[in-house]
């Protein structure tokens, strides 16, 4: 269990104390969710997507990303109560190891104490803790197994999409731009291109790229040194495509003219195209195949525990 997913779950079955504080948002077969609880792991469940509450500015963002968290919670009170149904037994020394490489992943006994005071749990409530999740985590990998894909499937599949497998040839490319205004008189083309010759002089005689990128270029990537990534072809003004896509890794193009303006163009990497064998293809369609058969699995799985138990939503905000 990854130490992320761990400081996250902490946040899902808190202990009894913190359970029963403030009004419930849910109720899972009588089994009170509390505000609290949700408030809890609703700050972890953005937090675990690189966000945070005072971050949503959109009202009704915040309602659909709510309703997400309390929708995990239920799922994983059904989960929960589905291995209570089943007699679901995670034996004294699987949690204990579980439990050993969690205080481990922590860095040692003094932090991990720290941690589990913070969070409101004694060694004991702790161990109960991890013993309900493994057991929702058994049910829920009883739930959701799968069959491998059917290797005729996986063949008209591979058939199907072979040519969308294969990588075609792309370039990492740097560049600068000068601009031109659309229907420029032939003294201001003439004098954007001697800026961005001037440009080239100083690159040739040593200066580095991105720097001169990064003070002249009158484009968006400036800031980045004139990045633009990689990229195959089709995706560029014809004119910038063709001069970048002759260019020799390390070489700069002379002055390049597009509708757009004048570029100066740096070629950084090339990945030449590549073909997947026939075995490859079938592998990487098993995989995807297998996939998508877990994920239907999972979302049928979670569906019927909804259906067949008793959930009220007190939380309407």
């Amino acid at each position: 269990m990854k130490l992320n997913t761990l400081l996250i779950l902490w946040a899902l079955w808190v202990p009894a104390a913190y359970c029963s504080n403030g009004p419930a948002v849910a109720r899972v077969n009588g089994e009170e969710i509390s505000q609290l609880r949700l408030e809890r792991y609703f700050a972890e469940y953005l937090e675990d997507q690189g966000r945070s509450v005072g971050n949503i500015r959109n009202p009704k963002a915040y309602k659909q990303l709510r309703k997400a968290a309390l929708d995990a919670l239920i799922d994983k009170e059904l989960l929960w109560q589905e291995a209570l149904k089943r007699g679901v037994v995670i034996s004294d020394a699987t949690v204990q190891s579980q439990v050993e490489q969690t205080r481990q992943a922590f860095g040692g006994a003094e932090v991990f104490a720290r941690r589990l005071e913070d969070a409101g749990f004694d060694e004991a409530s702790y161990a109960e803790y991890t013993r309900r999740e493994l057991a929702a985590q058994q049910v829920f990998a009883d739930l959701t197994r799968v069959s491998e894909p059917d290797e005729q499937q996986v063949q008209a599949f591979f058939e199907e999409h072979r040519a969308e497998m294969n990588r075609p040839e792309e370039i990492q490319v740097r560049h600068i731009l000068i601009k031109v205004p659309q229907g420029a008189d032939a003294s201001t083309v003439e004098a954007a291109r001697l800026r961005l010759q001037a440009m080239h002089t100083r690159i040739t005689q040593g200066a580095d790229f991105a720097s001169v990128a990064r003070e002249g270029s009158e484009d968006a990537s400036a800031s980045e040194g004139g990045e633009l990534g990689y990229f195959p072809r089709g995706r560029m003004l014809p004119e910038f495509e063709a001069t970048a896509f002759a260019l020799a890794p390390g070489a700069v193009s002379e002055p390049v003219r597009t509708a757009v303006g004048w570029h100066l163009i740096l070629l950084e990497n090339r990945v030449e195209a590549t073909d997947v064998t026939e075995e490859q293809g079938l592998d990487m369609v098993r995989a995807y195949l297998a996939r998508q058969k877990q994920v239907q699995a999972r979302l049928q799985a979670l569906a019927q525990l909804r259906s067949g138990n008793r959930i009220e939503r007190v939380d309407d905000d």
